[in-house]
This record gives C-alpha cells, sequence and structure tokens, in this order.
C-alpha cells in the first residue's frame, strides 16, 4: 500500500494489479500513471522505453503475444478489455498458468506483465483505447504468438457472442504443443 496507489498480487509470479489513487473534485481527476521510484518501490523495476497505444472495436482479440526481453504496464484508458496473460518462463513456479481480468478505464486500474509472459486483451467495448508501456523497443524479431485459443490453456475467454476478431497474424498463431513448449 502506497499514498499513490494499492498493489495487488495475482496467482502468475511477479505479475501485479495496480489500483492507482484518484484525486477528484468538480473539475474531473487526476492521477498519477506511472512514477520511476514509487513503481520500483512496488517491485517494477526495469526502465519502461517505448509507449504504445491500440484501439480496438468491441469482439476484437489482440493477442497472445510474447517477447522474453519485455515486461510490460498495460491499462484501459477508454473502454472496458479482458486482459489475459500466461506465464511462459522456464523454471517459473507458475509456467503455464494463466490470469485474467476485466480492465476498465473507468477504475483506471493498471497490470504489469513480467518479462517472458504472453499478454492479449479482448476488447469489450465499441472502442478500447489500451496503452502498453514496454522495457524494450518492438523487434519482431523476438515476438511470438500463441493461438488464443490453445485448448492446452483453456482460456476462459468472456462470451462475446461470435468469434473474436483477429488479425491474420494472430489467427495463425500456433498452440503451444506445436510450439514444442509443453
Amino acid at each position: 500500500m502506497s499514498d499513490h496507489f494499492d498493489v495487488v498480487r495475482t496467482p502468475i509470479d511477479g505479475a501485479l494489479v495496480l489500483h492507482p489513487r484518484v484525486f477528484s473534485d468538480e473539475r474531473g481527476c487526476f492521477l498519477e500513471i506511472f512514477s520511476r521510484d514509487r513503481y520500483r518501490e512496488a517491485g517494477i523495476g526495469e526502465p519502461f522505453v517505448q509507449d504504445n497505444l491500440s484501439s480496438s472495436k468491441r469482439g476484437v482479440l489482440r493477442g497472445l503475444h510474447g517477447d522474453p526481453r519485455m515486461s510490460k504496464l498495460v491499462q484501459s484508458v477508454a473502454g472496458d478489455a479482458y486482459d489475459v496473460i500466461v506465464d511462459l518462463r522456464a523454471g517459473s513456479p507458475t509456467y503455464r498458468r494463466w490470469f485474467g481480468l476485466t480492465l476498465r478505464a473507468s477504475e483506471r486500474t493498471q497490470l504489469y506483465v513480467p518479462a517472458g509472459c504472453l499478454h492479449g486483451f479482448l476488447a469489450l467495448s465499441d472502442e478500447t483505447l489500451f496503452l502498453y508501456k514496454q522495457s524494450a523497443l518492438y523487434d519482431p524479431a523476438c515476438e511470438f504468438g500463441v493461438a488464443w485459443n490453445d485448448p492446452d490453456l483453456a482460456i476462459e475467454w468472456p462470451a462475446a457472442g461470435s468469434p473474436p476478431v483477429l488479425s491474420a497474424k494472430d489467427a495463425a498463431n500456433p498452440t503451444l504443443r506445436e510450439l514444442g513448449r509443453l
């Protein structure tokens, strides 16, 4: 617990949910979404070197993506998203476990995704703006993907009423079994 945010540990070793403190008044609100020193005290010590923002329509699923070099600090800044991480770090006590939660822009919750974990999200709103802070510059040669519906992971995505909208790249992602990671 800090004066600036609450930190909640997740079932994935090293992954954290952060609830920033929001200062509200008649004008609106203010909150700190990152401070190197305060986040380091919470256990997030690596430097972030790239910020990204994606816009997704309802039903778009982005992921599952991984990069062994890259941790992420993510949050929805408009709309809601069901966010999932999967631990693929060899030797981790939570290897191959997944954790999911709904990130709502109205709640301003953040999720810290340790390096080596897969990450993906399903947009639950008509427009979801999703912010990513990354600890490594994007390099397509280092990124890998896993099928969002891998039966060995058995991720419980929210029912959307129809199959999710995927990029051609994400639709072609292999399973963990096909990657030899089982």
